[in-house]
């Protein structure tokens, strides 16, 4: 008897469960068109803003997810859905938002973002495919970090010529940006070009001096070099400048580690 009202209590809850999400689903479809767009809309902004704040990804997901639920299939809320699941670190279900998205909207920005996704994934012909499709779209803002993408994609296929020269056209629409020399910068390391690697990873920590990348490239080269002396110098320099706890801690340990060789 007790396994029959056990029983019971499951189905009621199971057939309230999908009650209830009958009425949700109905309640958003009884709305006018222009007020279904609005509340969507409204739930997608919450989500990017949530996004963007340290431990509300779960806000974001459940904002995004409803803008999606009153108004399926915007191009724009599953690109945003496809970078909340790069956050939480499951890429192939990031990949397949990007491309629902690319489904139902031919966008340069999306395909910008599908491209740094390929790259992270080491897929480098898709990801120059995806980078070119961004760059077909002249009025396209972000044309510097889909050059970026493209110089990325390149590298990865050991393309240094027309990488280098994607990462220049990135540097002519941001002139501003230190990415550019910190990429062809890391295209002479990996042409074991170690001179003007070297010279160029100094200029940009000249002109930064925390950043951690140009210093992480410098003591590549360094350690390379056999030059352990200015990569200590380095290394001590940066810990003194940076303020952030986490690349502090990184230097005093590549110190550590410098004086146990």
């Amino acid at each position: 008897m007790s396994c029959r009202n056990s029983y019971a209590k499951i189905l009621c809850i199971a057939l309230l469960t999908i009650a209830l999400s009958s009425c949700a689903s109905s309640r958003h479809q009884q709305l006018d068109p222009d007020k279904q767009a609005k509340l969507a809309h409204i739930h997608y902004q919450i989500g990017v803003d949530a996004i963007s704040k340290e431990g509300m990804l779960p806000k974001a997901f459940e904002e995004l997810m409803e803008s999606n639920s009153i108004l399926p299939n915007q191009p724009h809320v599953l690109d945003m859905l496809a970078y909340a699941w790069l956050l939480r670190g499951d890429l192939k279900k990031s990949e397949s938002y990007y491309i629902k998205a690319l489904k139902y909207g031919d966008n340069a920005s999306i395909y910008n973002n599908y491209a740094s996704l390929l790259n992270r994934q080491e897929e480098y012909k898709k990801a120059e495919k995806n980078a070119r499709k961004a760059l077909d779209d002249p009025r396209y803002s972000n044309q510097d970090l889909a050059f970026i993408n493209l110089g990325n994609a390149l590298l990865g296929q050991e393309n240094f010529p027309e990488a280098t020269q994607a990462f220049q056209q990135a540097k002519l629409f941001n002139p501003s940006s230190a990415l550019p020399d910190l990429r062809i910068a890391d295209a002479f390391y990996q042409q074991n070009k170690l001179p003007e690697a070297r010279l160029l990873y100094e200029t940009i920590i000249n002109q930064q001096q925390d950043s951690r990348n140009a210093v992480e490239g410098l003591l590549a080269v360094l350690l390379k070099q056999n030059d352990n002396k200015k990569a200590r110098k380095v290394l001590a320099l940066f810990s003194q400048r940076t303020s952030s706890f986490q690349d502090k801690t990184w230097a005093l340990n590549q110190l550590d580690r410098l004086d146990r060789l």
